[in-house]
Formats: C-alpha cells, structure tokens, sequence
C-alpha cells in the first residue's frame, strides 16, 4: 500500500515540475516508479498520465504551436522510437537502466555547472532528435535531449512548452496502443491511472500557481539536483 501511495506522491511532484518547466517530469518520476512498481508499469501509468497532462498544456495553449516545426520533431522522434522499444528487447534491461542512469547524471551536471548552450551542425541536431527518441522509446524520458534541440530554434517559452507538450502527446498517444496490445492494462493498471487522473487535475494546478510566483531559473535548479540523485539512486 505504502508504495502505491508513494507512487502518487511522485506523479503529484513530477507534473507540478513538469508544468512549469515544460520537459522534467518524467525524469524525475520514471527512476523512483520503476523501483516501486517495475518498469513497465510505470512506463504505462506515466505514459498516459503526461500525455493527459500535455493535453491540458496544448488546450489552453494552442495558439502557441509551431506546426512546421512540430512536424519535424515528431518524424525524427517517431523513428528514433522504434528503434528504442526494439532495444529494449534486444539488450539486457540491466544494461540498459546504467545507461540511462548514466544519461540522467551528465544532463543533470551538465544543466547545472555548464550553461553555455552548444550551437551545433543541422545534422548533429537531428541526430540528437532521433536519440530523444530512442531514449523515449525505452524510458519515457526523451525529454531532455528533446529540449536541446527545441532550446535552439523556439526562443519563446509558450511556444516551446505548447510545442514540446504536443509531441508527447502524439507519441505517448501511440505508446498507450502498443502497450495495450502488449497486455499491459490489467485491473491494478487502470486502478493506478484513474487515481492518477485526480493526482494530475491537483499537481496541474498547482504547478500552475507556482509557474506564476516562483522564479522559473530556481526550479530548474532544484529539478537538476533531483535528477541527478534519482540518477545515482538507479545505479546504488
């Protein structure tokens, strides 16, 4: 019972943070929920659960879509993707979680001590697309390579959390069939995501009120600092 709720908790602090910075919310919940629960189920209760949260994001907020970009984002993605939930069949998932605790230390102290932000080549952008979508594919936590791309070309903040929050819900949205037609939608699954639902309707507007009192450059620093502990959490 005490991790059911603890997993809620985290859903609840995850959306709060990933309403106000656009990109971190599943960095900081796939880490701690796939020790709770396993990884798979935590991949399919978060999975909808942002997807439903960047619907309330896009909704209030689609004025501020780039669709041509948009439209670049998800070919890349989408592929990178296939790719990702190819691997996770193929290599050993022990393997795969040290990389990825590996990915979450260097973005963190990366985020945190170095920030001059690369300009790089068109074709290496590209390349850091389709690994967002790798990396998404195996762990819903594309996020942070998604945001060095989209940091390079959406300079406004609206326009790049709505834009960033309509990929999710496209590729989250295919993600939620694939894992239905694996079976992953068992009672205890549907039981974790309508719970889930009312967790996001409250962490939703919470995270709203802080984005509008709370300096956004602190509350990255403070997400920073926790994904860098969920990613040496996953290796100890």
């Amino acid at each position: 019972m005490w991790r059911e709720v603890l997993f809620q908790i985290i859903l609840f602090f995850a959306n709060t943070v990933q309403v106000i910075t656009g990109f971190a919310g599943n960095l900081l919940a796939m880490p701690f929920s796939m020790k709770l629960i396993g990884l798979q189920d935590a991949k399919t209760v978060i999975n909808l659960f942002t997807m439903f949260a960047c619907l309330i994001i896009v909704v209030q907020n689609q004025k501020d879509i780039q669709w041509k970009i948009l439209v670049r984002m998800l070919v890349y993605m989408a592929a990178g993707m296939a790719a990702g939930i190819l691997l996770l069949e193929i290599i050993p998932e022990t393997q795969l979680l040290f990389l990825y605790a590996v990915m979450l230390i260097c973005i963190s102290l990366k985020k945190m001590f170095w920030k001059k932000e690369l300009i790089l080549p068109d074709w290496i952008m590209k390349l850091v697309l389709l690994m967002a979508g790798v990396i998404h594919g195996m762990f819903l936590s594309g996020g942070a390579l998604l945001v060095v791309y989209a940091l390079s070309i959406l300079k406004d903040k609206n326009e790049f959390r709505t834009t960033i929050a309509f990929v999710w819900i496209v590729l989250d949205g295919v993600l939620s069939v694939i894992y239905g037609c694996q079976g992953c939608y068992d009672f205890i699954t549907i039981e974790r995501i309508i719970i889930s639902i009312i967790v996001l309707i409250f962490s939703s507007a919470f995270g709203n009120l802080l984005y509008k009192k709370i300096s956004q450059q602190l509350f990255l620093h403070i997400t920073y600092i926790l994904i860098l502990i969920s990613g040496i959490s996953l290796i100890f």
